[in-house]
């Protein structure tokens, strides 16, 4: 059940990762999501948007810890480590 709860937490990150970012191409930019993925890219600018979308998983992270989801928790923390060495490569 914890290993399986750790992935979910994963999942969880990563989701609201990708949803973070989403929110960030749209409210701010005058792109659709595509148009900005290829235009960060083209910039050099990906890992950037990917650090900025990952700003959500903090708020994800506290409410799993208040809703007594430790290892929910510490997937969402796994998540963020996967995303930091994937900006890292880009």
């Amino acid at each position: 059940m914890n290993k399986i709860d750790l992935l979910y937490g994963c999942l969880i990150g990563i989701a609201a990762s990708f949803i973070g970012s989403y929110i960030f191409i749209v409210a701010f930019t005058e792109y659709n999501y595509i148009q900005g993925i290829n235009i960060l890219q083209s910039q050099d600018a990906l890992g950037k948007l990917i650090t900025l979308g990952a700003v959500l998983n903090l708020i994800v992270f506290f409410v799993l810890l208040k809703l007594k989801k430790d290892m929910m928790a510490r997937g969402v923390v796994l998540a963020m480590i996967i995303l930091t060495i994937i900006t890292l490569l880009v």
